[in-house]
Order: C-alpha cells, then sequence, then structure tokens
C-alpha cells in the first residue's frame, strides 16, 4: 500500500473514533469502536508499530465482549448449546 493510502487509512480510523461519540445508542457504540479498533489495528500493522496494534486488539476484543454480554442479558445471544449444535441428530 502507498504512503498516501496508509494516511488515508490513519485519518479513515480516526473519522469512526470520533463518529463514535455521536452514537446514542450502545449497541452502535460498540460497533463503532470495533469497526475503529479494526481500521486501527490495520493502520498498526501496515507502520509496523506494535502498540497500536496490541492496543487495538484490546479495544476490539473488549467492545465484542460487552456486545457479547449485553445480547446474553437481553436474551439475543443463541446459547451455547443452539450455536454449537448442526441440527437435530
Amino acid at each position: 500500500m502507498s504512503a498516501s493510502g496508509v494516511e488515508g487509512l490513519g485519518w479513515c480510523a480516526t473519522g469512526v473514533f470520533v463518529g463514535s461519540y455521536f452514537c446514542a445508542r450502545a449497541s452502535w457504540l460498540r460497533l463503532a469502536q470495533m469497526l475503529g479498533a479494526l481500521l486501527w489495528l490495520s493502520y498498526g500493522a501496515l507502520i509496523g508499530s506494535t502498540p497500536v496494534v496490541v492496543a487495538n486488539v484490546l479495544v476490539f476484543s473488549a467492545a465484542a465482549w460487552t456486545t457479547w454480554r449485553a445480547q446474553v442479558a437481553t436474551g439475543t445471544a443463541l446459547p451455547a448449546a443452539a450455536a454449537s449444535s448442526s441440527g437435530p441428530r
């Protein structure tokens, strides 16, 4: 990827991060956090910055975990047995 492409990715990640502050629903905030973290993770990998990569793996993981936890709390997540089964036997 060209240097200007990498810089564009960084600016896109910045935009998603700033935009996440305008999310009214917690579910949209977590989705924006996960998208922003993936963009920052890609940017960090392209520039060879381990701290940026690790920080955003942690951000993505935390957002994914809290999303899963919220789905379990509201009953919208599949139970583990249903998610892992391949149908009736």
